[in-house]
């Protein structure tokens, strides 16, 4: 990559009028963050369990004194969230085992976070506690009994007892300053889990990816990212269909259509779809080649090496022109496939079967799902195994080989009962904990429908399927003609030019797909996702190229501002865009723990707003307050660049 490029692609209040009683004590850290144990759903409110573990331990420590000496004390959900666990207890110290159910305050007016116990609480200790008459009367005690802290401004209370929370400026700044110091690893969430795996994309082998694979590939690598960005081991996995019935016709055809198939084997299947179609026709339309063909698979399923060694290299020729796909998305993937967990099956089956689950049925094997009219078959009546014996066998192996604590698996909607069946199944072997909050845990991370703007599956004008390297390639074509018309093949060399549509073009793709809550169908327009206003990819590269610009014609070194500068959050909108900026971890977690890559999208759109209005209404360069709003500007950048590569979007930083 020429020197040139690296200029355009990514681098490297109120008080209360009442004191307490007494003097809350100051909370104690011991150490950052092992005071929480995560079980249960994590859900989006980010609500924790408090256990006996939130005791002060030893010499009791202000939170004010761990925020100025400790990088890793979580995000502010979290800090508010002890704080408020500890003064729960001291409010209500017979009831055990309260969440702090903290949240941020949706309109700025009334506070930054609003911790919402005291309904619920009242009505836990309503008549038993007489000083409480009311969820207001609790609200007042609960933050009363807020621990001392430099975190916190200011509190008061609203409505039926809410606590409403004003951090402190100051302490905001500092922490703001201290992540563009330390880097942006140390805003990174604390999850439950230390290994993980992701089953994502799982195309066919002898089939080209499709439109249809880009949900899985690019849903499942933002899942990725985001774990693995949260200290997470991720095992990427791509379970392809590398093995079954459908390779003995493949084989059967590949022999008759090419003898000389060991030398000739990649100009027969150099068209991927032509060959599975053609093989798929003669299968259909002529007994005697099925028969054949049914036969190949005895042989291959036997072990003979002459019908291992095709299916090897037709195995070989789809991984390599997968492999080409995967690198134009800046996908990684460790390939364990369908082929893999065969020789386990036998045993996990038996596993089950020792468990009682397994049962006879119209020749087949299967097990019986409470809730569901058919059962799971797990052997066909000729013996066969299948999608659910593999499947099975694929988690056994993943829980006991593997060591995996958390498995997701990312496919359509349309296998939702799939799932949803083998995952009973391994409960009722004892293989996962039958309550569904408890680790090992498994999920299914289901995503819509692709559409073309006719509301119909995403098509060809020929009623074929969209292949997937068809539809990079017209991306990036459309953003190269745009830069183009826009005189950039003026200004830039042939490389830059082609790196810069490759990079905003792909980018476009996976974040139009990335910003629908998943579950949902969505239409592909190339026109929508490509325009350069709105929430769209294109819009949030350039507001980061934007940025770059700003600080570059500042002619400050960014570095030694921070070295020397500080940062002040004085104007209203510096607040509110450092208020945005300190919550980038919360809404990661809750994108890890909710599976919904889409928060993270919503988040980096409103940055960008929020970064706008800021620089709309602060002027940077050339004010008394430069150094500041220009390290506020680094930080917004550094937080947007964080984002791009969790959704694997490559940033750019000129347009």
């Amino acid at each position: 990559m020429s020197t040139a490029l690296h200029a355009y692609l990514l681098p490297a209040a109120f008080s209360p009028s009442t004191p307490p009683p007494t003097k809350p004590p100051s909370f104690q850290f011991d150490p950052p963050f092992s005071l929480f144990r995560f079980s249960g759903s994590l859900s989006s409110a980010c609500v924790v369990r408090a256990t006996s573990r939130f005791s002060p331990v030893g010499k009791v420590q202000s939170v004010s004194t761990m925020a100025d000496g400790d990088e890793n004390l979580g995000s502010v959900k979290q800090i508010l969230e002890m704080l408020f666990a500890q003064s729960i207890r001291l409010t209500v110290p017979d009831e055990t085992e309260v969440a702090p159910i903290i949240t941020p305050c949706k309109d700025l007016r009334h506070g930054d976070y609003q911790c919402n116990n005291a309904m619920s609480l009242f009505a836990r200790i309503r008549g038993r506690v007489p000083q409480y008459s009311n969820p207001p009367s609790v609200g007042q005690a609960i933050m009363n009994n807020i621990p001392t802290s430099e975190i916190i401004e200011s509190s008061r209370i609203a409505g039926p007892g809410y606590v409403n929370v004003v951090l402190s400026r100051k302490w905001m700044a500092k922490r703001i300053h201290k992540m563009l110091k330390d880097g942006i690893e140390t805003w990174a969430p604390k999850l439950p889990v230390k290994r993980a795996v992701v089953d994502f994309s799982s195309p066919n082998i002898a089939k080209e990816m499709h439109v249809g694979h880009l949900r899985s590939t690019i849903i499942g690598d933002t899942l990725a990212r985001m774990l693995e960005f949260s200290n997470v081991e991720v095992l990427r996995r791509n379970h392809v269909g590398d093995w079954g019935t459908q390779f003995g016709m493949l084989i059967e055809y590949l022999f008759e259509t090419f003898p000389d198939w060991e030398v000739a084997s990649g100009q027969a299947i150099s068209d991927l779809e032509a060959f599975y179609k053609a093989s798929k026709q003669r299968f259909d339309a002529d007994p005697e080649f099925k028969e054949r063909a049914q036969q190949a698979v005895v042989s291959l399923q036997g072990g003979e090496e002459r019908y291992r060694k095709a299916w090897a290299q037709i195995c070989e020729i789809s991984r390599k022109e997968f492999k080409k796909v995967y690198e134009r998305l800046g996908v990684h993937l460790e390939e364990k496939g369908e082929s893999f967990y065969n020789p386990f099956i036998p045993k996990a089956l038996d596993l089950l079967n020792k468990e009682g689950l397994i049962e006879e049925s119209e020749g087949a094997r299967v097990i019986f799902v409470e809730g569901i009219s058919r059962p799971l078959i797990v052997v066909k009546k000729d013996g066969g195994y299948n999608y659910a014996s593999t499947d099975l066998t694929a988690l056994w192996y993943r829980l006991n080989e593997e060591k995996a604590e958390w498995i997701i698996y990312v496919t359509d909607v349309g296998q939702r009962e799939h799932f949803e069946m083998f995952f009973t199944a391994a409960k009722r072997a004892g293989w996962l904990p039958a309550e569904a909050d408890k680790y090992p845990k498994v999920n299914h991370v289901g995503f819509g429908l692709v559409l073309g703007e006719d509301g119909k599956r995403f098509r060809t004008r020929s009623s074929e399927v969209v292949k997937l390297v068809d539809l990079l390639d017209e991306a990036k074509n459309r953003c190269k003609t745009a830069l183009i018309e826009r005189g950039k093949d003026k200004e830039w060399t042939e490389e830059e030019l082609e790196q810069t549509a490759e990079a905003v073009g792909y980018g476009a793709v996976k974040y139009a797909d990335l910003k629908n809550n998943r579950l949902t169908n969505y239409t592909f327009n190339f026109d929508q996702m490509l325009n350069d206003k709105g929430n769209t990819a294109v819009y949030l590269l350039y507001a980061h190229a934007r940025i770059c610009s700003i600080i570059r014609k500042s002619g400050k070194e960014i570095e030694e501002l921070k070295r020397v500068g500080t940062v002040a959050l004085e104007h209203p909108d510096e607040r509110v865009l450092g208020l945005h900026l300190l919550q980038f971890p919360e809404v990661v977690e809750e994108a890890c723990t909710n599976l919904l890559p889409n928060v993270l999208c919503e988040y980096l759109y409103n940055l960008s707003e929020d970064f706008t209005r800021f620089y709309t209404n602060c002027q940077v360069v050339g004010s008394a307050e430069e150094t500041s709003r220009l390290l506020l500007c680094e930080a917004t950048a550094v937080v947007m660049r964080k984002c791009f590569h969790l959704l694997g979007i490559t940033p750019v930083y000129k347009i």
